[in-house]
């Protein structure tokens, strides 16, 4: 595994700590009002992780985790971020992307670990600062 890789799967068990304990205090309020399991099991984590990801990367182009880590998302074509590509590399990061290593784990890191499949379906490139 290359040193960046190494670096953005530690930043990513930042975030996932982060959302999770975000979560919890959701998920107590939410409790009250939904009864459905199924929100409370897929949805709401998901929601949170997206949108405290989603907010934190258009403000800042980082994380918790990437500003720990020394990272910083940014676009392909070093136009903004627009909202679209942020959501295309959420959506195919905890989908598609994880069917991508299954099958081939060899080819998954582009770019000295700065381009996962991910981040080439939604034109962006995590470089360190």
């Amino acid at each position: 595994m290359k040193p960046l890789t190494k670096k953005r799967m530690k930043a990513l068990f930042i975030d996932v700590a982060i959302s999770t304990a975000v979560t919890v205090g959701v998920e107590y309020v939410l409790r009250k009002k939904v009864k459905n399991e199924f929100i409370h099991t897929v949805v709401t984590p998901t929601v949170v992780m997206w949108s405290l990801e989603y907010i934190q990367l258009k403000q800042c182009k980082q994380t918790v985790g990437y500003k720990l880590m020394g990272l910083e998302l940014r676009s392909k074509t070093d136009f903004e971020l627009t909202p679209t590509k942020l959501f295309k590399r959420m959506a195919y990061r905890d989908t598609l992307s994880n069917l991508q290593y299954i099958i081939n784990r060899h080819s998954f890191e582009g770019e000295a670990g700065s381009v996962l499949p991910h981040d080439k379906y939604a034109g962006t490139v995590v470089k360190e600062v």
